[in-house]
């Protein structure tokens, strides 16, 4: 059996190399399919926020935010319990108020009007 050259094992350790870093970004591109598979039509926590609750349910994020009456600029992040207590309100309402908006913003009810402009965006 012929033994490999420096040039060969330099060939084989970057081709190693590539194929390592191509393995990496196929988990990274496809672990969050997965997770998302599983996670569709999550049942509503406080832990979650708006944005989470928005992709489980395959809705626009600002229909959440204009329901729950909150700016949709800048993204507010806080988990639910944290905005059902600065409005006054229980775990119930808040999950109450955003099934009824994710229900009227699927079919067959008409698609949830646009976004309103961001006036910072404006010229």
């Amino acid at each position: 059996m012929k033994r490999f050259g420096w040039r060969q094992a330099v060939v084989a350790l970057a081709f190693l190399l590539s194929v390592s870093v191509a393995v990496i970004f196929v988990v990274r591109a496809v672990r969050p399919a997965i997770y998302w598979h599983y996670h569709q039509d999550e049942p509503i926590r406080g832990w979650m926020n708006v944005r989470y609750v928005a992709h489980s349910y395959h809705v626009p994020p600002y229909v959440l935010y204009r329901a729950l009456g909150l700016p949709h600029k800048p993204p507010d992040k806080r988990p639910l319990r944290q905005i059902a207590k600065a409005q006054n309100r229980s775990m119930d309402e808040i999950r109450t108020v955003l099934l009824d908006a994710i229900v009227h913003a699927r079919p067959p009810y008409p698609p949830p009007p646009p976004p309103p402009p961001d006036p910072e965006a404006s010229p």
